[in-house]
């Protein structure tokens, strides 16, 4: 037994500490009417341990749970008999006062629950790797900072200087075509690290991580950074976690999570591409990586910079608001760096005879662009939105979704076809999984179906055809995701977030069916649209060394206009401009509240008791829930209601949420309602 419980084993004898006897404990309830500390008397025999910030066990209605020691005080506001703290699972004290501080604001953002956030911030505990010897920290001389990178861009060279003099620095960063952002962010950390200070870099997947973490470690030394990343084993993530946690590492890189890590003396808080959608946490209270950053550099006075190739709206806000500046290349230097975009419409796509090519749908133009990089000697890049083979049908005469008849979900091929979509293979429901044998369109009657959208695998076998001899390699959509590719002729067909680097660029990228990924209906189309374009255009080498990308999509459309321009903050200005027009975020603060009617209604009136002048829009009916695979759908019915307000009052809607749904929780309502704020998805 340890010996942090051994003692003291009759709860009749346990006397409370002699200072501070009262501890105020996070308790893992996840409970909206019961999200507040609770205090608890600390006996004697745990005087020592029960410091703030480890990890505790105590007696919750009747039942003993974990909880997390936020602070120990004298007196207790509460008029009856507090119960003990039971245990101290272990003297390491991991919740900063900092990151409690952080997740309580979090939780405040989003109507969430505290513990809810803890859990995203603080990993379980290993106790063998908590119990090993921390290894001494590595003495390293101060790096020395490259500055020829940041100096192309105006106020770079001030960002450095802001850096290292360890001042609070507020950017968004508009990376240029071609950039190495793992470099600048490398020399952003460098220059943090010269003041004393550390930081927090955010990226948005595993590749991303080990490319920033190679670019760190060349600069600052492999013992001075650490990755914090959900792909670690339990054990490993910990050991790392608490290197950091012990002021053994100044400079984490991570993804989600790792915007929680408790480094010391903080002093810059980056994300890279905040646009993609792996920066939101699927689990409530739903928080994004951006906003966590920009609370916590609010709360410690520490540097923020948002970079990427693309800019968001909400990132386009901090900017107009005056909270941040940019930190731009002037057009000179952009186009100098871009390699020459033009945009094919499909009316306007005149295809080659071959008919290879008219099956993999290259006009003419994408045709003789890849061709022509292929005899230079430098590979292809070929995006396509969707993974798989045929990824979903549809109606071979009107062009609607084809749907199965049971659960509504779309219908396609599990496999390659015989033939087209009219082949040998039954199509099968994705949600279910039931075949259909025999599809009528309910709209216009016709027993005919089409491809809605070719995926990357059919694309690969008709560009192997149509390019024959050339190797043709793939990258997500089913195959596995390429870190990197080779400097040769070949074509690389990749899913968007997909696309492997290649040793000095590619010569083209085709960026096909543009009209799929633009006929989505979600508030952000346009900007996720232009965001993959550029992030894969960003790859292919400069114009002047006859770099080509050719986009299949309208040429008139304000998105394919900024994507020729390469004018994200352009697009991101009138994008904000068009949100605030239409009432949407980050120009208001707006909730989704999804359930069954019943209960989103008691939610919605709730809010609307407390701000009256909050408009809601709907509730609409949703569509089914996915089942999962063998079962049936439950048919029950679910809607989603909106609720928006201007963002000075969006504290007050956060906080309405949060007594509604406690109102409920209090009560053991059976019907869930999920609430998220200013969610990534609306439509």
């Amino acid at each position: 037994m340890s010996t942090l419980t051994r003692r003291g084993r009759n709860r009749g004898e346990w006397q409370p500490a002699a200072e501070l006897p009262v501890a105020r404990v996070a308790v893992d309830v996840p409970l909206a009417h019961l999200d507040r500390p609770f205090d608890y008397r600390v006996p004697t025999h745990l005087d020592a341990e029960a410091k703030p910030g480890v990890r505790v066990r105590v007696r919750f209605a009747g039942r003993l749970v974990d909880g997390f020691l936020l602070e120990r005080v004298a007196e207790s506001g509460h008029t009856g008999r507090l119960a003990w703290v039971d245990k101290v699972v272990s003297a390491e004290p991991v919740l900063t006062p900092e990151v409690a501080a952080l997740c309580r604001a979090v939780a405040d953002r989003y109507a969430g629950v505290l513990y809810d956030v803890l859990r995203l911030a603080v990993p379980p505990r290993h106790a063998r790797v908590e119990a090993e010897a921390p290894p001494p920290r590595e003495a390293a001389p101060p790096p020395e900072v490259p500055r020829d990178g940041w100096s192309r861009y105006g106020r770079g060279s001030a960002l450095l200087d802001a850096l290292a003099g360890g001042r609070a620095a507020h950017a968004v960063w508009q990376a240029l075509p071609g950039e190495d952002w793992p470099q600048r962010l490398a020399e952003a950390a460098a220059a943090t690290v010269t003041a004393g200070r550390g930081a927090v870099i955010v990226v948005p997947d595993q590749r991303d991580v080990d490319a920033l973490h190679a670019a760190c470690a060349r600069l600052l030394g492999a013992g001075a950074v650490v990755a914090l990343t959900a792909d670690l084993g339990p054990a490993e993530r910990y050991r790392r976690w608490l290197a950091v946690r012990r002021g053994q590492v100044d400079v984490v890189v991570g993804t989600r999570s790792a915007a929680f890590a408790p480094v010391q003396r903080l002093g810059l808080l980056a994300v890279w591409d905040d646009g993609d959608d792996l920066h939101a946490e699927p689990r409530a209270p739903y928080p994004h990586v951006r906003d966590v950053l920009v609370l916590r550099a609010h709360g410690v006075g520490a540097a923020l910079l948002v970079g990427g190739f693309a800019r968001t709206a909400e990132a386009q806000l901090l900017v107009e608001s005056g909270w941040a500046r940019e930190v731009v290349a002037d057009r000179t230097a952009v186009r100098a760096a871009m390699p020459r975009v033009t945009a094919v419409g499909e009316t306007d796509a005149h295809l080659v005879r071959d008919p290879h090519a008219r099956a993999a749908r290259l006009p003419h133009l994408a045709f003789e662009v890849a061709r022509s990089a292929l005899a230079a000697g430098r590979p292809v890049l070929v995006q396509v939105p969707r993974s798989g083979y045929l990824p979903w049908l549809a109606c071979g005469s009107c062009r609607e979704t084809a749907r199965c008849r049971q659960c509504a979900g779309p219908l396609g091929f599990t496999g390659r076809p015989a033939g087209d979509a009219g082949g040998a293979e039954l199509p099968h429901c994705r949600w279910c999984g039931r075949p259909e044998p025999g599809f009528r369109c309910p709209g216009c009657g016709s027993r005919r179906l089409r491809a809605g959208v070719v995926g990357a695998g059919r694309t690969a076998d008709e560009l192997g055809r149509a390019f024959p001899g050339t190797t043709v390699r793939a990258s997500g959509g089913g195959a596995p995701v390429l870190a990197a590719a080779d400097q040769r002729p070949e074509l690389v067909v990749a899913t968007p977030g997909a696309e492997p680097r290649v040793p000095g660029g590619y010569g083209a990228a085709l960026l096909l069916d543009g009209w799929a990924l633009l006929s989505r209906p979600d508030l952000r189309v346009a900007e996720e649209t232009l965001r993959r374009w550029l992030a894969a255009a960003g790859l292919v080498v400069p114009h002047g060394d006859g770099g080509r990308v050719v986009v299949m999509a309208d040429p008139e459309l304000p998105v394919v206009q900024a994507m020729v321009r390469w004018d994200p903050a352009g697009h991101a200005a009138a994008e904000l401009a068009q949100r605030a027009e239409v009432g949407f975020p980050p120009a208001v603060r707006m909730a989704a509240v999804d359930g069954p009617p019943a209960a989103v209604a008691e939610v919605v009136d709730a809010v609307l008791g407390e701000l009256p002048s909050a408009e809601v829009l709907g509730p609409v009916e949703l569509e089914p829930e996915r089942p999962e695979p063998g079962r049936e759908a439950d048919g029950e019915v679910r809607e989603r209601a909106l609720v928006r307000v201007p963002r000075e009052r969006g504290k007050v809607l956060a906080a309405a949420l949060h007594a509604a749904q406690a109102v409920r929780t209090a009560r053991k309502a059976a019907d869930p309602v999920r609430v998220r704020l200013d969610p990534v998805e609306i439509g």
